[in-house]
């Protein structure tokens, strides 16, 4: 009985699918991410494709190009959905800055305090408040659909010492990207800024051109950095390493409203496989790392918080010198507060 059932199971899920691939798509989406299979929004990916089509009854067809077959910088990616040569990109905050600068708001260093706080306030309305900013500033044709994670939390590494406080990071050449605001954080702390190539940086810690990086420990590992002396790790978590997924706006509101809803609801499962995935990837890296002789410290509240009042001009620069600064800020704040109020209420509750 069990086996007619199964096999009447499968037979089912096998006429479904050939009915799913003979009915041709009324919608195709061109999806890229400039990274390759082992990524986050490689898995994210994988994830709103399966979702889009089967809950869409193959009305729409979703196409992944990964790596940079459709285009390979930020800026050209985003002009590509602009002008519909691309449905949905995926940008780091850094990816999308040149056109959206307040979406370095992300990097703003100790905002969101741990993954539950993060999580909660990329599912509400500060997504939305830099939703409506980006239409308004690409005249209606870039639309922020969702923000996961690529990445896990930026912390502090480096070749010299273990840092606990802000007063270890005093001398460090630390290397940043070339841009303003992680380089206003590592001045404020009492480091020296100093730009270098992605490609350039295992050669750079070897030399002692830099003795320090902000990188997540999975890109630590994979670059094999250990080798190059970078032998201390201290888990600030001084920025979610935020994904920004970005789509055509023509093209989503061009689908009748069940599709629509079919697409947010793809990318709630897209944001939600990106969330986890890093944490789980995190894990072996970690080990890794302690198993080849390196320094992992976690600082106490106590030391963040001093992290967090030494990187407190940051917050002014951004709020000086980048379009819409202030309003954004605000938001971020006010919406990590509230997801605080919340979590930390409802788990008061959970250990009583």
């Amino acid at each position: 009985m069990l086996k007619t059932t199964l096999r009447t199971m499968l037979a089912a899920s096998m006429i479904a699918a050939g009915t799913l691939a003979s009915v041709a798509a009324d919608y195709s989406l061109r999806a890229t991410a400039n990274s390759n299979e082992n990524d986050e929004d490689y898995d994210g990916l994988v994830v709103f494709k399966n979702y889009v089509e089967a809950a869409s009854n193959g009305a729409i067809e979703v196409e992944l190009f990964i790596g940079t077959q459709l285009c390979s910088k930020g800026a050209e990616c985003l002009q590509g959905v602009a002008d519909g040569s691309i449905d949905i990109y995926i940008s780091t905050s850094g990816g999308a800055s040149g056109i959206f600068p307040y979406v370095q708001v992300l990097d703003l260093p100790y905002l969101l305090r741990d993954d539950r706080i993060a999580e909660d306030v990329l599912q509400g309305d500060f997504v939305r408040t830099l939703r409506q900013m980006a239409l308004d500033d690409s005249d209606g044709s870039i639309r922020l659909m969702t923000i996961g994670n690529t990445g896990g939390w930026r912390n502090f590494a480096n070749t010299k010492r273990r840092v606990a406080q802000p007063k270890d990071m005093e001398g460090l050449k630390i290397r940043t990207v070339v841009a303003d605001l992680p380089q206003e954080l590592v001045k404020a702390l009492g480091a020296s800024p100093t730009p270098i190539p992605w490609p350039e940086l295992f050669t750079s810690f070897q030399t002692g051109v830099v003795e320090g990086s902000k990188n997540g420990i999975t890109d630590i590992m994979g670059m094999k950095f250990p080798d190059a002396g970078l032998q201390y790790v201290t888990l600030d978590g001084h920025a979610y390493m935020g994904a920004l997924w970005w789509m055509n706006n023509a093209k989503f509101m061009g689908m009748p409203d069940n599709l629509k809803r079919v697409v947010v609801d793809g990318f709630a499962q897209l944001q939600q496989a990106t969330f986890a995935s890093p944490k789980r990837k995190s894990i072996k890296a970690y080990e890794e790392f302690v198993a080849g002789g390196g320094d992992l410290y976690v600082p106490t509240t106590e030391q963040k918080a001093m992290f967090k009042a030494s990187a407190a001009p940051v917050y002014d620069w951004f709020k000086g010198n980048i379009k819409n600064g202030p309003a954004i800020f605000d938001s971020l704040v006010s919406e990590a507060a509230k997801s605080e109020e919340k979590i930390d209420g409802g788990a008061m509750m959970d250990i009583k």
